[in-house]
């Protein structure tokens, strides 16, 4: 039977609420599709685009600035902050960390968080959304396991019900409001970085190939890097800490993960703000946190301390095959 812990307990009154909403729209279901396949199709064709043309310093610095705004967005905001309250954030940050979130093309805020508590309540259990383990233990079953964690999981058309994993984001104006603005992110994702682009450069040519670099291959690296902890953090790596499923540490992930790659540590203890927590795991998220604590717009930060860590290192291991 599955044990949640406190933080992970789904959030509701007046009785258990179902563990999902229905299914996705039609329409919703057609922007999944849309959303992760064509920035897959412009990583296809990146490199060969790369190849002695259409790619200059200035779509470089825009990947890459858009890439740290959106994934510290998810990494920071929807993951740390939302989903598992690892500090608490003044109003201007909790809306700005919103809209950065937004704009990884991830879905919108309340789904993300939903699906994510529901995530850590039955993680590789029944329940979960994206378990590599779902199909059993067989190479034929792990393959088509990976796949379904890893891209999958997002073509189903069963919507987690936020009712019960996120009424305190429902409630909350702010975030509910950036929520249901997604498609206006979506267009700002794609769009913000043609403008920039098409105005340094004063082309439409500097404009297009902002748009393909720190538009679509932006979004497709940021998307296959955010999966990976759903599949292969979960499929191999090592478990130095105890958590009660097969959440592993995979370290060739971690820079451009942002820190979410110490995933043992995330499932041992999901409320702290540090997953890399050992000399040497880089947790650029963690980091960012920090700054964010000095300058007063972050407070009540759940970080690591030696008492914690040793009751983790104490507890059994659920053991990563």
């Amino acid at each position: 039977m599955t044990t949640v812990t406190a933080d992970e307990r789904p959030e509701h009154t007046g009785g258990p609420k179902p563990l999902l909403d229905g299914q996705q729209s039609q329409g919703r279901t057609v922007l999944v599709h849309i959303f992760v396949l064509a920035p897959t199709l412009a990583l296809a064709a990146a490199v060969p685009l790369a190849w002695g043309w259409g790619l200059t310093w200035l779509d470089v610095g825009l990947a890459i600035g858009f890439y740290l705004l959106s994934g510290l967005g998810v990494t920071v905001g929807f993951h740390r902050l939302f989903t598992h309250r690892s500090f608490r954030a003044d109003r201007g940050l909790r809306i700005a960390l919103a809209v950065a979130g937004s704009l990884a093309m991830q879905g919108d805020v309340v789904s993300w968080v939903a699906d994510h508590r529901r995530h850590h309540a039955y993680s590789d259990k029944e329940g979960d959304p994206h378990s590599p383990w779902r199909f059993g233990t067989t190479p034929a079953a792990l393959a088509k396991g990976f796949v379904h964690a890893h891209i999958g999981w997002l073509f189903g058309r069963d919507r987690t019900n936020a009712a019960r994993f996120a009424p305190d984001l429902l409630a909350d104006r702010d975030i509910a409001r950036i929520g249901r603005l997604l498609v206006l992110w979506t267009v700002v994702a794609l769009l913000a970085p043609a403008l920039v682009g098409g105005l340094v450069t004063m082309s439409w040519w500097g404009a297009l190939t902002a748009f393909f670099w720190a538009g679509l291959v932006r979004v497709a690296v940021l998307h296959h890097v955010t999966w990976s902890i759903n599949s292969i953090c979960h499929m191999i790596g090592e478990q130095p800490f105890a958590s009660r499923d097969r959440a592993t540490n995979v370290w060739p992930l971690a820079v451009l993960s942002m820190g979410e790659s110490w995933h043992n540590l995330h499932h041992a203890d999901p409320t702290c703000a540090r997953h890399g927590v050992r000399r040497g795991q880089v947790d650029i998220s963690a980091r960012v946190i920090w700054f964010f604590e000095k300058l007063g717009w972050a407070h009540d930060v759940r970080w690591p301390t030696p008492t914690r860590l040793a009751r983790l290192d104490a507890a059994p291991r659920a053991g990563a095959r």
